[in-house]
């Protein structure tokens, strides 16, 4: 403790006043639909299930995208008999998607607060030998307590964007701090790496991003079959998550668009569920459906609102092509690989730093894609519905080149697997 510097012995004292309104905190967001009330305690370190036997391996990732991004890593590390993962996060659409898709001899808990007691419950009860913590999770009673715990930690998928940076440089001591608790650092690409190392972290290895190596995207064969005969031979236009201000270019495009292409279905799958009624609400006269309301893109169906969790993979079944939201606001991009492995030619803003080695593939592999305008995304997009050949030969473009960016998990596997030696 004396040997932190004044901020993180600041915070720890600060947390530890704070703590007792935990449960009040936690109930309040919960009547908000952003807890699950039969899980609070979870979130205050008390299991709600006995530890497994053998080596415990702990993974960490905020919510929906990190939880995905790791499994094909869960896959790897459990390749020994007596080992198990717990895996932790922080959202309850994150804990609904783990509970379908983790693999026997891996679970999911919430992840604790953040604040001593509730840390110090969750690590005397699981006694995990590693602890991995997705992308840019730094948490630091966790982290210190983890540490004193015996707990090898590392970094895995590591990434900090320019804004993140720019706000750690301020406080360069204590980053310096949080980074030297970690055993290991694996970071997304050089540009993380450096980031991380002009902040204090001494050695960084860099393993690509484990999205590269993650499987396609499931799609009920069901549901896929109803929706294919639903839309039948009716061109689509896809926008997937898009965040505010990106659906009005949608629609505006789709308002174009139907010009051309009379019988034209633009399906909506926001970044954000929730926003579903919102985005309707933009439509104005356009024939629109919600799918969260039970509805289907039936044949008077203009704009389709795929405002529901976890279905991206029916949807990019749908289309040759589709635009990837987050990237016409300035906010940085969402992951265009889970497009691009199902062979989905992809289109976006110029705002792709959250994933810029994975655009800068997939954009010089089809040639074209990058768009800076409502114009052109109704540009590229005209030319593409009027040529479904050449969006096929996007897509596999796009296909490919992700292909060729894998890696990641098995670098990341191997180190993990030097910290579990190192803990035996």
């Amino acid at each position: 403790m004396a040997s932190l510097p004044f901020s993180l012995r600041a915070y720890r004292c600060a947390t530890r006043v704070i703590e007792p309104v935990a449960p009040l905190a936690l109930r309040r967001r919960a009547r908000r639909g952003k807890e699950n009330p039969s899980r609070l305690s979870e979130r205050l370190g008390f299991p709600s299930r006995e530890r497994p036997p053998g080596t415990l391996i702990w993974i960490h990732g905020a919510s929906v995208g990190e939880c995905l991004s790791v499994l094909p890593l869960i896959d790897a590390l459990l390749w020994k008999p007596g080992r198990s993962v717990l895996m932790t996060s922080g959202t309850v659409t994150s804990a609904e998607l783990m509970a379908e898709r983790l693999p026997p001899r891996a679970f999911h808990q919430f992840s604790p607060v953040d604040a001593p007691s509730a840390v110090a419950r969750f690590l005397d009860h699981w006694r995990p030998d590693v602890g991995l913590f997705v992308d840019s999770e730094i948490w630091p009673n966790t982290l210190i307590a983890a540490r004193e715990h015996g707990v090898k930690l590392a970094i895995v998928n590591g990434r900090m964007s320019e804004r993140s940076f720019a706000g750690w440089l301020k406080a360069k001591r204590t980053a310096a701090s949080l980074l030297g608790l970690y055993d290991a650092c694996l970071a997304q690409d050089a540009e993380t790496a450096e980031r991380l190392k002009l902040l204090g972290r001494d050695s960084v290895t860099v393993t690509g991003s484990l999205k590269a190596d993650s499987p396609a995207l499931p799609a009920p064969t069901e549901q896929l079959t109803d929706l294919r005969g639903r839309i039948g031979d009716r061109p689509v236009f896809l926008a997937t998550n898009t965040h505010e201000g990106e659906e009005e270019i949608v629609i505006a495009t789709h308002e174009r668009l139907r010009h051309r292409f009379p019988s034209l279905l633009t399906i909506i799958a926001p970044r954000h569920a929730e926003r579903g009624a919102e985005i309707a609400a933009l439509c104005h006269e356009d024939a629109v459906a919600r799918r969260a309301l039970g509805q289907a893109p039936d044949g008077g169906v203009e704009i389709y609102i795929a405002d529901t969790m976890g279905e991206l993979g029916l949807f990019y079944r749908l289309a040759t092509f589709a635009f990837v939201g987050k990237s016409l606001e300035g906010q940085g991009g969402q992951n265009p690989i889970e497009a691009a492995r199902l062979g989905v030619a992809v289109l976006a803003g110029p705002y792709t730093e959250n994933f810029r080695d994975a655009y800068q593939a997939i954009f010089t592999a089809q040639g074209v894609g990058r768009i800076d305008s409502s114009d052109s995304l109704a540009e590229l997009a005209q030319r593409l519905l009027a040529d479904p050949g050449e969006a096929r030969r996007l897509g596999h473009a796009a296909e490919q080149s992700v292909l060729a960016l894998g890696g990641a998990v098995e670098l990341s596997r191997q180190a993990i697997e030097e910290m579990l030696r190192a803990r035996a």
